[in-house]
């Protein structure tokens, strides 16, 4: 049986990713093998395939860091799960194909009659979302909140999970996605248009209790402005660093963007005010307490069974069209969640025919 999957051959744009076909991987007595309906496609794969993500891998790779899909095949220590079976996971690298074999660990069952493409919205969106609200920020019902990008992915389901916990909520956007922001029970703010510091101040002059920064580097001071005495931003990301889904100016260098997040982690707690920077990072978590993160998706998976939380899913392309998904994100203006569908039985000819020409693109570029 013969397995496709989407390599980045070298860092750089969306023409790096190639379509390769290669023979199905078999799963090691303690894995299973999953057949993938619904892999999502984030920010974080971007920021890879551009090389600068702190935990980016040596290409070659397989971007993806979240899927949904049916246990195909369990190895011979695996007495658990069954075939068909809908489990979720979060491998943060090699989403991106038709088959994956993975630790039987890193694999939660999903509730049945869910959609994949709903389901595969919270593993990576919605566990961040629910881990800085709950585990970074600690929120209460009241507070006051500013999140960036709140028309992304994670922007949107902080809104949802924000609202189930009763926040007062404002939220960056460009104009398209201030009817989002504004369905979702939060104040959209035009960041194009607005000076998002002065139209919080003056909407809260008191300031806010959390701000939550996607996009790193400098801004995080500028959120750090929005906050009462006493509040919080909760930096998880470093999305500044791309326009157009493109890296702007030099490559920065993983060890001096770190020195810079503890820069303004140690700034904020030294300055009057008591205003603090928290960093987050959901793979950080993941490793040092994989218990708590199982708790988390499941839970998370058991509201979205309820209907109490509904992922936005902009648009599923075919696995084939991993770089069209990848430049429209880059692109901007996403609302909600972009996903690829790799087992799309009406495009299975057209994907042997691309995995050929990328085949030996990746062949030339391994040279």
């Amino acid at each position: 049986m013969k397995n496709m999957r989407v390599v980045v051959t070298r860092y750089g744009g969306p023409d790096v990713l190639s379509l390769i076909e290669e023979e199905c991987p078999e799963p090691k007595p303690d894995e299973a093998r999953v057949r993938v309906l619904a892999a999502g496609v984030s920010l974080p794969d971007v920021m890879m395939r551009e090389g600068i993500h702190p935990e980016k891998p040596v290409p070659p790779f397989t971007p993806g860091w979240d899927l949904v899909g049916t246990v195909d095949r369990v190895g011979a220590r695996v007495r658990d799960l069954r075939e068909g079976q809908l489990v979720a996971a979060v491998p943060i690298t090699g989403a991106y194909a038709q088959y994956v074999c993975l630790p039987r660990e890193e694999l939660l069952c999903v509730p049945p009659g869910v959609d994949p493409a709903e389901a595969v919205s919270i593993g990576l969106n919605y566990v961040t979302a629910w881990q800085m609200l709950h585990r970074a920020a600690h929120v209460k019902r009241g507070d006051r909140v500013l999140v960036h990008g709140a028309a992304g992915g994670v922007g949107t389901a902080l809104l949802q999970l924000g609202r189930l916990a009763g926040l007062e909520m404002y939220g960056t956007c460009a104009a398209p996605g201030a009817a989002v922001v504004a369905a979702h029970g939060a104040t959209p703010i035009d960041y194009e248009k607005q000076d998002f510091v002065r139209e919080i101040h003056r909407l809260v002059p008191e300031g806010l209790d959390v701000v939550f920064d996607s996009i790193g580097g400098s801004h995080i001071w500028r959120s750090r402005e929005a906050l009462r005495a006493g509040g919080r931003v909760i930096a998880y990301g470093l999305t500044g660093s791309l326009r157009g889904g493109r890296i702007t100016g030099e490559r920065p260098h993983r060890l001096r963007g770190l020195a810079m997040y503890g820069l303004y982690i140690a700034a904020a707690w030294v300055l009057p005010g008591r205003r603090r920077v928290v960093p987050y990072s959901i793979q950080w978590l993941k490793r040092r307490r994989p218990d708590l993160f199982r708790e988390d998706l499941g839970a998370l998976l058991d509201l979205l069974r309820t209907g109490k939380i509904r992922p936005i899913i902009f648009r599923r392309f075919p696995l084939a069209q991993a770089r069209q998904a990848q430049e429209l994100l880059g692109q901007g203006g996403v609302t909600g969640k972009i996903v690829l569908i790799p087992n799309e039985p009406s495009r299975q000819a057209a994907m042997r025919e691309d995995a050929g020409t990328c085949r030996a693109e990746l062949s030339d570029a391994a040279g």
